[in-house]
């Protein structure tokens, strides 16, 4: 299974391309679509799930193309937005037998144990009761993917699945995703948020201002950022410095002053030792490099890694 896509382009009216000239090769795993808010990611992956219209350009799907073979591709895509809602008054059972209806399942007694199967799957067996609408942030997050998967998709695709949940429910939602990985099926995990692509994806992309600036393995990326990542023990008013001149990671009270990441191609004025980057710091530093606005990745910082400042 491979998504190939040539060229591919989005503009819209008044002439801003959310997209431009876009060549990715997808395989068969997890698959990180990685980028800050506006990068054109939302875009992108509405397209691929059929949702959207490109202005130019080309998506292969095993052979078959997009715009041609459009409505037998919508069977083999599930696609679960970043706002997903569900019918109020239905409970959890409910909503996933209707979309199971809808999806085709007609008869009565197979139809309902594919919902307990995907109930199961997704480890809301015991709320299955529940009125869908009344669930917590990530068990609707789960529900979302069960609903995904009714019709046993072969190409899934994510938008910020993580967003607004707690860890221990960040933590079970990227599980899952995991696990339905290891078949056949490709899983488009589109994100602002590094840590669903460090601990998921095998492969990973990197949209800026609609334009691919990275693709390959996450160690492919970090691998850029070595010698770029620095500790720096600071006071309160070298802090204030640092955050003026640096991406700072993140700062941790310490017993003299402040332990400070921070990413720089020099060692930083206030000394430092350098130390092994993660995934987030080579994101931190490949988007400096490509001259993404820093303000923005502070806040994206304090976003991506608990705000730790």
């Amino acid at each position: 299974m491979q998504i190939d896509i040539q060229k591919l382009s989005k503009r819209y009216p008044g002439g801003h391309y959310a997209l431009r000239d876009v060549d990715l090769q997808i395989g068969s795993g997890m698959f990180g679509l990685l980028g800050p808010n506006g990068a054109g990611k939302t875009t992108l992956i509405r397209i691929l799930a059929t949702l959207l219209e490109p202005s130019s350009g080309r998506v292969e799907i095993d052979g078959l193309d997009l715009k041609r073979d459009r409505s037998r591709l919508r069977r083999m895509i599930g696609y679960l937005p970043q706002e997903f809602s569900s019918f109020p008054k239905l409970a959890t059972w409910e909503f996933l037998d209707y979309c199971a209806a809808l999806g085709g399942l007609r008869r009565k007694a197979p139809r309902r144990e594919r919902v307990d199967q995907l109930l199961h799957m997704v480890g809301l067996f015991d709320a299955r009761d529940r009125q869908a609408s009344k669930l917590s942030g990530g068990m609707k997050r789960r529900l979302g993917i069960a609903q995904t998967l009714v019709n046993n998709p072969t190409i899934m695709v994510v938008d910020e699945p993580t967003v607004g949940l707690d860890p221990q429910e960040r933590l079970r939602f990227r599980n899952l995703l995991a696990d339905l990985a290891r078949g056949e099926i490709i899983i488009i995990l589109s994100t602002h948020i590094v840590g669903d692509i460090s601990s998921t994806c095998t492969d990973v992309a990197l949209l800026n201002q609609g334009s691919i600036q990275f693709h390959g393995a996450p160690d492919d990326l970090v691998a850029t950022a070595v010698g770029k990542v620095w500790q720096v023990t600071a006071s309160q008013s070298d802090l204030d410095d640092l955050r003026q001149r640096y991406p700072v990671v993140s700062s941790v009270p310490a017993a003299d002053g402040y332990e400070v990441r921070l990413v720089a191609d020099q060692l930083p004025s206030a000394g430092g030792t350098a130390v092994e980057p993660t995934l987030e710091d080579a994101y931190i530093h490949f988007m400096q490099s490509v001259g993404q606005d820093m303000d923005l990745e502070q806040d994206l910082s304090q976003d991506l890694f608990g705000g730790a400042t």
